[in-house]
């Protein structure tokens, strides 16, 4: 038999695990259905999320599943989402369970998609042996515990000078590694240059270090530039192929489009948290999305403006 929620989330991150919580505030029936494929998995300690800096965020994740899940009114299950489609007036959802968690089949009068993004690193054979500890790919969040020491920022995009020119807040000793790849312009390197800030243009074979700790950059021609740390640039992409079927609006970067209240393109459906231009936030920011549509869908639920009301 298909179960029935009023709203089922998908993703179990800051954003899906704020909107259900603020929805089964509003005493809706919610089930918020997890992949378990944390984009942070590798990552020690979050920051910046207040009353909660330098929290695992593993933990953050699971203190959010114990708080919803506390709630009679909601569950958590680790399942990953095959696909949704429009049903009985409402939506059906189907997945298979991971983790021992049950597969799953519900109808549900709105969906939340908040499954962030994927990210793809540069192509070195190393890099995620220090993602996480010496490397990271968030400035706000990780750029104080780097301060002041020698850093690496790696990237194959566009956006890799604005990236270096925003590290100068914590560093003055940074080197900008493009791969041969990211298109770095001469009036960006010069910029850079006077802030002290070399851009090296030569491909990248690997980063090396000692015993789990990261000593620096090996280029192709085997040169080795000593560095303590730094940042990498990902390819970050929307996950969204389990709601193909429904034609959601997306910008050209494959962002969903939505309203200020996380309303998409097709009614019953919201977005919350990364897969929402621009894309990855901080996880506090995350979350406060996750509030801003819980709101939106508990009021279009409702299905009556005030002025309706008034007339009943």
């Amino acid at each position: 038999m298909t179960a029935r929620v009023e709203v089922l989330v998908v993703g179990g991150g800051p954003a899906g695990l704020s909107a259900a919580l603020n929805l089964v505030r509003a005493r809706r029936r919610v089930l918020v259905v997890d992949g378990n494929r944390p984009r942070h998995a590798a990552t020690l300690q979050a920051h910046g999320f207040l009353t909660r800096d330098g929290v695992a965020p593993a933990e953050l994740r699971r203190l959010g599943r114990e708080e919803v899940s506390a709630y009679d009114d909601a569950d958590v299950v680790f399942a990953q989402v095959d696909g949704v489609s429009v049903e009985d007036g409402g939506f059906r959802v189907r997945g298979r369970g991971v983790r021992g968690g049950p597969d799953v089949d519900v109808l549900a009068s709105a969906v939340v998609i908040a499954t962030g993004v994927t990210e793809t690193m540069p192509a070195l054979p190393s890099l995620r042996a220090f993602y996480g500890t010496q490397l990271h790919s968030c400035l706000e969040c990780d750029g104080f515990e780097k301060a002041g020491e020698a850093l690496a920022l790696i990237g194959e995009t566009a956006d890799l000078a604005e990236r270096a020119l925003l590290l100068t807040q914590w560093t003055d000793d940074l080197i900008v590694f493009t791969n041969g790849i990211a298109p770095v312009s001469d009036d960006e390197e010069r910029t850079l240059a006077r802030l002290g800030v070399r851009v090296e243009r030569r491909a990248v074979d690997d980063v090396v270090g000692d015993k789990g700790v990261m000593t620096g950059v090996r280029l192709a021609d085997g040169t080795l530039v000593e560095r303590s740390g730094g940042f990498v640039r990902p390819v970050w992409t929307p996950a969204l192929a389990f709601a193909d079927s429904l034609a959601l609006a997306t910008d050209s970067d494959g962002y969903l489009v939505t309203d200020a209240q996380g309303r998409t393109s097709v009614p019953g459906v919201y977005a919350a948290g990364e897969t929402t231009s621009p894309g990855p936030q901080q996880l506090i920011v995350a979350a406060g999305s996750g509030a801003v549509v819980a709101a939106a869908v508990n009021r279009d639920l409702i299905g009556l403006t005030v002025s309706e009301a008034l007339t009943l």
